[in-house]
């Protein structure tokens, strides 16, 4: 094995240095770029968290008013059909207290009709009888006998003026 010989490396020279600290600067210029890239990317990201953040609050707000409105809009369905029942339940009432009332009044009409035809019944009967008591009175009968006798004389005058 002592035949072999290990080849050493040979010295850089000035050329293979220079390439290297051109290739460092290279890479280090890179690296600067790819900094500054990584700031404005982490730049965009951090805004764009924010964003997210801002219209996440905002969609949850607009969630919480929509939820108000619809509560808002069922309590006002709610409401407006308590009202439409209690119209109606009022509606009925009247409508049935009207037809009571009517029923009762048609009632009464034919009550009083009853008593009115009562009424003039009696007047008639006491009429008659008034004209009965008033014809057997002895006032009655002499002025029927006067007129008798009157009605008598004016036959005779006329029988004599006739002649």
């Amino acid at each position: 094995s002592a035949d072999l010989i290990k080849p050493k490396l040979a010295p850089l020279n000035e050329g293979g240095s220079e390439l290297l600290n051109k290739t460092v600067a290279c890479l280090q210029e890179e690296n600067e770029k790819l900094k500054t890239r990584l700031k404005t990317i982490e730049t965009q990201a951090t805004a764009a968290l924010d964003e997210k953040s801002k219209l996440e609050k905002s969609l949850k707000d607009l969630q919480m008013i929509q939820g108000d409105q619809k509560t808002n809009a069922n309590q006002d369905i709610t409401e407006l059909e308590n009202k439409v029942a209690a119209l109606k339940c009022q509606f009925e009432k009247t409508l049935s207290d009207s037809t009571a009332n009517q029923k009762f009044l048609e009632e009464n009409l034919v009550t009083t009709k009853h008593d009115l035809l009562k009424v003039q019944d009696q007047l008639s009967t006491a009429e008659k009888e008034l004209e009965k008591k008033f014809q057997q009175t002895a006032a009655y009968r002499n002025m029927k006998e006067i007129l008798a006798k009157k009605n008598e004389q004016i036959k005779d005058l006329r029988k004599k003026l006739s002649k």
